[in-house]
């Protein structure tokens, strides 16, 4: 395998300042069990491992069941999510895969149902940076697994 890239020792400044936007979010409107279930899900489409492997680590740390965790691929079947929930998880599905005629007004509507204005703008951030991380990991190749990150 071709050694790649290490982007945070090439681009140091703008490694910290995508860090620094990135645990912004944690102060944002969003509940932390939403932003655990929305970083697994666009890291699933997305096919991270890496981030995968971390953001489950996460939602754990933060009190998440494992049973839900085994449902977000599944959450439109699944009784385990709120309403809430549910608008977050599709709102991340169509920011995480643009189709060519963008959001439909329906599905717009839907997530405004739910989400405050607020809500679906720091939302809509999560989902940018997600996307960025996995877009990063994935080119470059980083390890899964690589944070070892001890559960209780």
């Amino acid at each position: 395998m071709t050694q790649r890239v290490n982007f945070a020792q090439q681009s140091p400044e703008l490694f910290k300042k995508f860090l620094a936007f990135t645990n912004a979010l944690s102060e944002s409107s969003i509940e932390e069990k939403t932003i655990d279930l929305v970083s697994i899900r666009a890291s699933q489409m997305n096919g991270c491992g890496f981030c995968v492997d971390m953001h489950v680590k996460q939602a754990k740390i933060h009190g998440e069941s494992e049973l839900r965790i085994s449902h977000i691929s599944t959450w439109r079947e699944s009784t385990l999510f709120t309403p809430r929930e549910r608008a977050a998880l599709t709102w991340t599905e169509i920011l995480t895969n643009l189709s060519n005629q963008g959001v439909p007004d329906d599905v717009y509507d839907s997530v405004c149902a739910q989400l405050s204005e607020k809500e679906i703008s720091d939302l809509s951030f999560l989902v940018v940076s997600v996307n960025g991380w996995d877009r990063i990991n994935i080119g470059f190749k980083t390890e899964t697994g690589r944070q070892k990150r001890h559960l209780n």
